[in-house]
């Protein structure tokens, strides 16, 4: 993926100004510079102003609606059924959250009703920017003006993001007391330097756990990510190259499917 091609020659670039130290946290001398890749966003002002002058509401005899005034940008990502919406507000105030089916949605009013738009296969929130991915069959014309549409009116009902309060971004690379050397040392690496270049594509990786036995990492790729064409490449090449260039006790990496993405991946081999 196009976060992970910079990403990789600039770990290797810097590998004798990098020490493992207490806890073995990396202090790399680019570890805190983030990582940005080159957005070309398309700035639809045609399709938005259409779209806002068709949605404001009708004159009233006593009453004249609101108007809105959202301006909602687009990114592609590298997966083609995936496209990135920056609304120019705060999304997820800490960390990323994955709506793989519209079930998972069903506590958050936005998720849900983009999940509404007939086409939608997957919702995924980040800091700044919503990652829709659809299916193959419906054209991103005719889509993408109801996902617009969806999102100012989410933003100017002044609904929560989330209905349940409790519910929290993952915090799945949090270092706990009870994590070895290996695994703090995993999280690191995995929250400064692989998280911003997989975020870059619209996605996210989740941590769920290492086998010091095989030395096997698992990780679940989310949005954008997941069911990219290139994910297998960016998690080989990119993620494992990179976790076993640092951490020696990790020998390999694999990517850990939940129930739903197992059935798309069978359904797609099938195809």
């Amino acid at each position: 993926m196009r976060g992970f091609g910079r990403l990789m020659k600039r770990a290797i670039t810097t590998t004798t100004a990098c020490r493992l130290s207490a806890r073995r946290a990396i202090h790399l001398s680019s570890a805190n510079q983030t990582m940005s890749s080159s957005l070309h966003r398309d700035n639809h002002i045609s399709d938005f102003r259409s779209l806002r002058s068709s949605l404001l509401p009708q004159p009233r005899t006593h009453f004249t609606g609101q108007r809105r005034t959202m301006f909602i940008q687009t990114q592609s990502t590298p997966n083609p059924s995936s496209l990135m919406f920056y609304p120019g507000k705060p999304v997820m105030e800490v960390g990323s959250v994955d709506f793989p089916n519209a079930r998972a949605a069903l506590n958050s009013p936005l998720a849900k009703s983009l999940y509404g738009i007939d086409g939608t296969t997957r919702v995924f929130f980040g800091s700044d920017f919503i990652t829709v991915t659809k299916s193959d069959d419906v054209s991103w014309d005719l889509l993408k003006p109801e996902i617009f549409a969806a999102i100012m009116d989410f933003y100017s009902s002044g609904q929560p993001l989330f209905l349940d309060s409790e519910i929290a971004a993952s915090k799945d690379t949090a270092i706990h007391k009870d994590d070895s050397e290996t695994v703090a040392m995993i999280k690191e690496l995995l929250e400064t330097r692989i998280r911003p270049a997989v975020q870059d594509d619209g996605g996210d990786i989740e941590y769920r756990g290492f086998d010091p036995e095989t030395g096997i990492v698992k990780l679940k790729m989310q949005g954008a990510c997941s069911g990219c064409p290139s994910s297998s490449v960016t998690l080989k090449s990119g993620i494992e190259n990179m976790l076993m260039h640092y951490v020696s006790e990790v020998k390999g990496v694999e990517q850990e499917l939940d129930a739903e993405d197992e059935d798309a991946a069978l359904a797609g081999q099938t195809e």
